[in-house]
């Protein structure tokens, strides 16, 4: 509903903040429910720097680190379109990898994942990595996450299409899109499905006419099965029913809904087709009239791309963002915080201990006069008095 009252507002800038939108249509200060909410809201209709303006005061932890976090420990994933890297660039990757001491790992989604960075350093290691072309993967973001591909016709005997060169092009076009929930895409060269399109939000299987669009699957802790959308279209028309379906969804899912969850409470089609025949008749026929609002919304989205880590690297106040400390530049070492441990040649963080045992592996220097002492219990009162 709210998102109703947004894109349908005659005048964009009367609600293109959080103030601005709480002023008009609600009260009191916001709170961990509606901030992100607003902010996905603002990010999928303006696409602004998410960083800029107090909108970093509105995102979840990972949104405003731009990476994903686990305990002081920052992750970073690396946008490498189908997996594709020069030799060039996994030098720069390993250069910077050892550089700053990080888990280096291929992510299952054909992506690059840095593991172990504080939050300081990170402005460093994008500056070093854009240099070698590598933009964000927003993997810490509700938004396209990957395209992944199988080799395709290039370099298999039984690819009917150049599924490598679609994905990317697919990739290019939809990264960066922010949505209701994370959005996962695959491109099959053939019948065989190597890369697994049904089981994705959105994917594509190669046949000889074109591709077959599947939408609405999903794999996680309940699996869907996507839905056939469209069969042997050629890529433009692919691209032309992606645009409507990703914006419909954007304009009318819930926060943090998927897909698939989204088109299985879409109303039924004319002839009682189910939510897929609904889908046919407001993409394909445009039975609502709006298709061609999904078209301009998406195009501006695409028009108005911006690599965000480029954005912070290139602006000082962006950077001091990511600052250890507010009041002073020096910073205090990983190794001083966390405990680390070797994992077949690389450090990771130790697993956390078990309830019960001491909760750090910390131990006190040689020479602390404190640690050596005699010391012995002294009460002081009840639990009750506590």
């Amino acid at each position: 509903e709210l998102m109703l009252l947004l894109r349908t507002n005659p005048d964009p800038s009367s609600v293109d903040s959080f103030e601005k939108i709480l002023a008009k249509h609600g009260h009191g200060d916001g709170c961990e429910i509606c901030k992100p909410a607003v902010a996905s809201m603002l990010a999928s209709l303006q696409n602004q720097i998410i960083l800029d303006d107090g909108r970093d005061a509105l995102q979840d932890t990972n949104d405003r680190s731009l990476a994903n976090s686990k305990e002081a420990e920052l992750i970073q994933s690396f946008l490498v379109c189908l997996g594709e890297l020069t030799p060039q660039q996994l030098v720069a990757l390993g250069v910077t990898a050892e550089k700053y001491d990080l888990y280096s790992k291929i992510t299952g989604a054909q992506r690059v994942d840095l593991f172990g960075a504080s939050k300081h350093q990170l402005p460093d290691i994008w500056e070093d990595l854009g240099k070698a072309g590598f933009e964000s993967g927003h993997a810490y973001g509700k938004a396209l996450r990957t395209v992944k591909s199988c080799v395709g016709s290039t370099w298999c005997r039984y690819g009917v299409q150049d599924s490598v060169s679609f994905a990317v092009r697919v990739e290019n076009r939809y990264k960066g899109v922010r949505s209701p929930h994370k959005m996962k895409s695959a491109v099959s060269g053939c019948a065989r499905e190597c890369a697994e399109a049904q089981g994705k939000d959105f994917g594509m299987i190669a046949t000889e006419n074109g591709y077959n669009l599947y939408v609405g699957g999903n794999g996680g802790a309940y699996p869907v099965h996507a839905q056939l959308l469209a069969a042997d279209i050629d890529e433009d028309t692919v691209l032309k029913y992606l645009d409507r379906y990703i914006m419909y969804y954007i304009l009318t899912g819930d926060r943090l809904e998927r897909t698939a969850v989204w088109q299985a409470k879409l109303p039924s089609g004319k002839n009682g087709g189910g939510p897929i025949e609904h889908l046919k008749e407001v993409i394909i026929e445009d039975s609502l009239g709006i298709c061609d609002e999904l078209d301009t919304r998406m195009q501006y989205l695409v028009d108005t791309y911006h690599d965000e880590w480029a954005e912070v690297v290139k602006d000082p106040v962006k950077r001091n963002k990511f600052k250890q400390f507010v009041n002073t530049d020096v910073n205090q070492e990983k190794d001083e915080l966390i405990d680390f441990i070797d994992m077949r040649g690389q450090k990771r963080p130790a697993d956390w201990p078990a309830d019960g045992e001491p909760q750090t592996f910390w131990k006190p220097p040689s020479d602390d006069v404190f640690s050596r002492s005699a010391k012995s219990w002294v009460k002081v009162g009840t639990v009750d008095q506590f």
